[in-house]
């Protein structure tokens, strides 16, 4: 009686280990499902972008152009991608794009205003763009300290929807933080962004022909 009782029981565990292995590759395969990103239709429509620093952002004192420098990084790599024009404000850009370098610092000192948010005029050229750096509103007459509380190491790239709805409060449709992100010359954040839009632009072509094929069989 107790070999048969034994084996009963062997066989359920087994069958009961079964079924947990499937379901853990069910999560597992939601869980991918759901890492996958889908912007909106704005997004793939965009044509232009501007690149600014995001609001309330504080230079490092140790560096105060820290921030301009990691904007004009991604100004070039915009350029060098060749899928956007670059726009000079945000109202006239279907996307503005925010950036802002990291620190791995619990406590950081800034400096604000003057000539620390000034953007002297540059121009760049690539085969088929010319990027003029101009200094965005005016220039302030004075710095002012500050203090940044809480370690910030990752670089912060925003994408936002540009023109008459972009403000300080507007949300990010899709945001990449990561340390070392905005590090030339591999701008790892700008690749990432090209990488997901491009697999959206892919997704949304196959839908759009699955739709088609569709109406075919059944005009």
């Amino acid at each position: 009686m107790k070999r048969p009782l034994q084996r009963k029981i062997r066989n359920m565990a087994r069958v009961a280990g079964t079924i947990a292995a499937a379901m853990a590759l069910v999560v597992l395969a939601s869980a991918k499902k759901k890492e996958k990103v889908l912007l909106p239709d704005y997004v793939l429509r965009a044509q232009t972008v501007v690149v600014l620093i995001l609001p309330e952002t504080g230079e490092p004192i140790n560096d105060p152009i820290a921030n301009r420098k990691a904007q004009e990084e991604v100004e070039k790599a915009i350029m060098k991608w060749g899928r956007f024009r670059l726009a000079q404000e945000a109202f006239t850009a279907d996307l503005v794009i925010g950036v802002r370098k990291g620190t791995a610092k619990i406590v950081n000192l800034t400096i604000n205003g003057g000539q620390v948010d000034t953007r002297p005029t540059t121009i760049e050229t690539t085969d088929n763009q010319i990027r003029v750096g101009v200094q965005q509103g005016g220039p302030r007459d004075r710095t002012s300290p500050g203090v940044e509380a809480g370690s910030i190491a990752e670089d912060m790239f925003k994408v936002f929807q540009g023109g008459d709805t972009y403000g300080a409060n507007s949300i990010p449709v899709w945001t990449c933080a990561e340390k070392d992100g905005l590090k030339p010359p591999a701008l790892a954040a700008v690749e990432k962004f090209r990488k997901t839009l491009e697999e959206a632009e892919k997704a949304a072509t196959q839908k759009q022909q699955q739709s088609q094929q569709g109406h075919k069989k059944n005009p």
